[in-house]
């Protein structure tokens, strides 16, 4: 007999809007899946490049860490906080790898625990700075300054885009631990 399966996103406690903690807990639950999927990741695959110039999976998680903290600090209309909030720099990631560039020095040989790590202190930071905002704090326009200009988002968008931004990398990074395997696979068949 198959055991009952239960797939629910219900509001989390602790936060004053309902609407504002179900973006949170598809964050959650975005996370749980990304942990299952790389449980086993090891320095290697993390730092592994399909080829010069291209992106790793842990390059992929540093930066799903720095851009939650960032997008956080929108909603939250606060200072951005990524070295105070990860204990690194908003460019410490390498991203974008330059034209046939290596990943970053700083992160070489990292194993996984740092990038859950990180992961976790910006979900930490998400949950600090989302929980008090109100269903009304979601709509109200929030100016934001880019380098081509100013763009008016509200609190829905910055917490939808959160969502879709983590779960487009969370694909990427499995992609490129699944190329690694498949790598691996073909030099040790062809030797």
């Amino acid at each position: 007999m198959t055991p009952d399966t239960q797939r629910l996103i219900v509001p989390l406690s602790g936060f004053e809007s309902d609407v504002a903690s179900l973006y949170v807990a598809q964050l959650d639950d975005l996370l749980r899946r990304l942990r299952a999927d790389v449980d086993d990741a090891t320095p290697q695959q993390l730092e592994w490049q399909p080829a010069p110039g291209m992106n790793t999976a842990g390059m992929l998680l540093a930066h799903m860490a720095i851009a939650e903290v960032f997008w956080a600090s929108v909603i939250g209309e606060r200072a951005f906080v990524c070295e105070e909030v990860l204990g690194m720099g908003a460019d410490d990631d390498g991203m974008p790898c330059p034209e046939g560039g290596a990943p970053p020095p700083g992160l070489m040989g990292k194993p996984l625990s740092h990038f859950l790590d990180l992961l976790l202190k910006a979900r930490e930071h998400t949950h600090k700075v989302v929980a008090p905002l109100t269903t009304a704090d979601l709509t109200r326009p929030i100016e934001h300054r880019r380098r081509d200009g100013i763009v008016t988002l509200n609190g829905h968008w910055v917490l939808y885009h959160m969502v879709e931004h983590f779960g487009g990398h969370d694909g990427q990074v499995n992609l490129l631990l699944h190329l690694h395997r498949m790598t691996v696979i073909r030099t040790v068949g062809s030797s």
